[in-house]
């Protein structure tokens, strides 16, 4: 399957999940020179940070400090946070230059119970009270379905469970869901099969892919998704972070630089070379 008719690249770009698995904390004026960096290069959102509990993901609890000093003057790139609860909801819907709130949904119920120590249909219930929170001071929500190409648990997977969750979001007012390869196990089979069964159920929910990978598998993976229509791509500079559950130390966060060469030269995504090459000598700072 190939694309009939170009169209423009969202690219998001995850310095949160490249930051939040280093343990020596990273002062807050780096990270926000770091983010300010980020926000020149002309990605469409940026995953800046999460309100959740400082004793789970301790790296992070200078979000509320780092968003503050951000200058969104000229910029159009827009914020997103993470949070997991309702209580990190009403902690990031009082900022106004945050635009995204994203909440992880797992498609595997094991992960689910061990992520959230809740089942999925509980954890439903949770983000259907954060969408009309989120939907109350004008912000919109992003589910991440992680584990969204297979578990190591034994659960059921399968494209219509994929679609089945993703309806019931929609129904609730859910516009954005992000296909999450938590362990980097999706292969491009898999991963074109479940893409072209958002792209055939859903004309209104803007789907993307948050892809994890070795070093010399990120093309194939990209272009299978690319190819069975996805348009929405997340990534991380240098590829850091990932999930440390993939049980291989080569398994990362998709390149961000690697996507914006890609889509560059399909001229489908413009970008500031110059604010990219500061970006990636500040990530060097930082990795």
């Amino acid at each position: 399957m190939t694309q009939k008719e170009p169209k423009n690249i969202a690219l998001i770009d995850c310095p949160r999940d490249a930051m939040q698995g280093i343990k020596p904390f990273i002062p807050t004026e780096l990270k926000v020179r770091f983010i300010q960096s980020l926000l020149e290069i002309g990605f469409h959102t940026l995953d800046c940070g999460s309100f959740v509990s400082p004793r789970a993901i301790p790296q992070m609890k200078d979000t509320g400090a780092v968003i503050d000093q951000l200058d969104l003057e000229g910029i159009t790139t827009k914020l997103l946070v993470i949070i997991a609860n309702y209580r990190g909801a009403k902690d990031a819907v009082q900022y106004d230059k945050i635009s995204y709130l994203g909440f992880p949904f797992s498609i595997s119920e094991t992960f689910q119970l061990r992520n959230t120590n809740a089942t999925r249909e509980e954890a439903f219930d949770r983000i259907r009270e954060i969408q009309d929170l989120v939907v109350e001071h004008n912000k919109q929500l992003v589910v991440y379905f992680s584990m969204c190409f297979g578990n190591p648990y034994g659960d059921l997977w399968h494209p219509d469970i994929i679609t089945y969750w993703a309806r019931r979001f929609r129904d609730i007012g859910v516009k954005i869901i992000s296909l999450s390869d938590t362990i980097g196990i999706g292969n491009p089979e898999i991963i074109g099969r479940t893409v072209t069964a958002m792209n055939k159920t859903f004309s209104d929910v803007h789907f993307g892919v948050h892809l994890h990978t070795r070093p010399d598998t990120w093309k194939e993976k990209v272009l299978a998704a690319y190819d069975h229509g996805c348009h929405r791509f997340d990534g991380a500079l240098k590829g850091y972070g990932g999930c440390p559950m993939a049980q291989d130390e080569l398994v990362g966060n998709m390149p961000t630089e690697n996507l914006i060469s890609f889509f560059n030269e399909k001229k489908m995504f413009n970008y500031r070379r110059s604010a990219l090459n500061k970006a990636m000598d500040i990530a060097q700072e930082i990795y």
